[in-house]
């Protein structure tokens, strides 16, 4: 059995972020899931494919580190602004491939550089699934 395909309108959750982010799919490979854009490893642009998780918790991300500084050391979340300079990493063996890289699975993980760890809580479809 295979794992679903990721496509636009996913529901994304980050282990520092206070609310769920989406993902964003440009039509550039031109293939469709349920009649919208699917995603491969490359769909990781922030701001552009990754939308803000609400409000960031993680004291790597400079603007908490200083909110929190200034609060005395009081954890202060301020609004999040993923940075995701890495493609997805793969949830098994890529299987499929869609334009120049494989195709998201539902599996897949995200690394933003504050520490967060991205997960896929919705692919945004499940009619199809990658083999």
């Amino acid at each position: 059995m295979g794992c679903p395909q990721v496509c636009a309108g996913a529901t994304l959750q980050c282990t520092f972020g206070l609310a769920p982010g989406v993902l964003n799919v440009l039509p550039q490979n031109r293939t469709l899931v349920s009649g919208v854009p699917a995603a491969n490893l490359l769909d990781h642009i922030p701001l552009v494919n990754i939308t803000p998780f609400g409000m960031c918790q993680s004291l790597a991300n400079p603007m908490v580190a200083a909110a929190t500084a200034a609060a005395l050391g009081v954890l202060v979340p301020m609004p999040c602004i993923p940075v995701t300079a890495a493609p997805w990493i793969p949830g098994g063996a890529p299987t499929m491939l869609l334009g120049p890289m494989p195709a998201l699975d539902a599996n897949s993980t995200l690394m933003c550089n504050w520490g967060g760890l991205i997960k896929i809580t919705f692919p945004g479809q499940v009619q199809m699934l990658i083999p």
